[in-house]
């Protein structure tokens, strides 16, 4: 029996069944024939007959010739043509949900201030309040139902329009309880306490941007202190007095100052430790919103507290 490596002599011609016998199909033209002219020289300068053949060699029996690179030739591709690495995209993602989340966040604090500053400085919308107090509880059963939905149920915060009506409506009710509220304090006091809580925002924000302290880990550390903060607060109501006061609300701001960190660098996502999907930016305005909200409240209640 012959060896399959020997069939072929390598002295000469392939046999019967290898090449072909003759030029290979595509392959070598003859160089002139009966006196003719040379054929027209290849891309390398060399003629047709030397060097590799435009066509290639024929396939062998029994060889099947894998389908060409959809890229172009080997494994090169044109790096122009390809989309860019998983980072980039990640970082535009981001950096368009971090614009919708201070969107959203500046049309509610719009709404909530401007009705802050409606009930603080319009009579009439003072006296109104003051003889429906119903509202007051209307709007607090509303704020309680959307805030615990939009929290709670997936489908409620991530389905568009649902997300903003719910949203809408929470930051209605919110904006009714914060000017009621805020009748009870001086107009001057509410204007030192929405500057106050701008700069502090503002810096806080700042700070979150560029520390390289990641808060996103100390989500536990947080959720012990809002219980002992939700159970300072009901001692406080029956413990009053302007000493319990201050401490009860600076001890809110300080809490809700580290929650704005907190939130925002959730927000932010890259190298912090957790961050928040791209596809919960109502969830990232909703948290925002309410760490603003809260500091604005327990900075108002310090100034009035110091000035009684």
């Amino acid at each position: 029996m012959q060896d399959p490596n020997q069939q072929y002599n390598y002295g000469g011609y392939p046999p019967q069944g290898g090449y072909g016998g003759g030029p290979p199909q595509g392959g070598y033209p003859p160089y002139a024939q009966g006196g003719a002219q040379p054929y027209p020289q290849g891309p390398y300068g060399q003629p047709y007959g030397q060097g590799p053949p435009p066509g290639g060699y024929a396939p062998q029996p029994g060889f099947i010739q894998p389908p060409p690179a959809a890229g172009g030739y080997g494994a090169y591709d044109d790096p122009e043509s390809q989309p860019k690495n998983f980072s980039f995209d990640d970082q535009s993602i981001r950096r368009g949900f971090i614009r919708k989340v201070y969107l959203i966040l500046m049309g509610q604090l719009l709404v909530t201030f401007g009705a802050v500053a409606l009930f603080v400085f319009h009579q009439g919308t003072k006296d109104f309040a003051a003889k429906n107090m119903w509202l007051f509880w209307v709007a607090l059963g509303v704020m309680l139902v959307t805030m615990l939905c939009m929290a709670c149920c997936d489908s409620v915060r991530r389905q568009t329009p649902t997300n903003f009506i719910f949203l809408g409506l929470f930051t209605i009710a919110q904006s009714f309880l914060m000017g009621v509220t805020a009748t009870r304090y001086a107009p001057n006091e509410v204007l030192l306490a929405v500057g106050i809580t701008a700069a502090v925002c503002l810096a806080l924000t700042l700070f979150a941007m560029q520390t390289k302290y990641d808060f996103t880990m100390m989500g536990g550390i947080l959720i012990a202190c809002m219980v002992v903060f939700l159970i300072f607060g009901i001692v406080a109501m029956f413990m009053k007095g302007k000493i319990i006061t201050l401490v009860y609300a600076s001890f809110g701001a300080l809490l809700f100052s580290v929650y704005l960190i907190y939130d925002t660098q959730l927000m932010m996502g890259g190298d912090h430790k957790y961050s928040i999907s791209p596809e919960e930016y109502i969830f990232a305005a909703l948290n925002l919103y309410l760490d603003i909200i809260n500091i604005f409240m327990y900075i108002l209640t310090i100034i009035g507290a110091s000035r009684d």
